[in-house]
C-alpha cells in the first residue's frame, strides 16, 4: 500500500499585495521573493522562485493582508489513479 503524495503550492494575490516582504522572510525555503514589478496599487509584489513549498504557512500567517496569498495542499493517491 502506496501513501497518499502530499504537495503544496502558493497562490499569489498580485493586486493584494502591499510588498511587506513579511512573508518572504517568514519561508524557510524561500519559495518567495520580492518582485521588481509594481502591482495596480503601486508595491512591489511577491513572486515565486520556483523553490518547493513544504506547507509551514509561515507566509500565510504573517502576511497582514487578508486574501494576499494562500497555501493549497495538493493531495495525490497512487492506488486510485492505477
Amino acid at each position: 500500500m502506496t501513501k497518499p503524495t502530499r504537495t503544496f503550492e502558493v497562490v499569489i494575490a498580485v493586486d493584494e499585495c502591499k510588498g511587506c516582504e513579511r512573508c518572504v522572510n517568514a519561508c524557510p525555503r524561500g519559495v518567495l521573493r520580492m518582485g521588481t514589478h509594481l502591482n495596480k496599487l503601486g508595491f512591489p509584489a511577491v513572486t515565486l522562485t520556483g523553490q518547493p513549498c513544504i506547507g509551514c504557512g509561515g507566509c500565510f500567517y504573517t502576511c497582514p493582508e487578508p486574501g494576499a496569498l494562500t497555501v493549497i495542499q495538493h493531495t495525490t493517491d497512487p492506488e486510485s489513479e492505477a
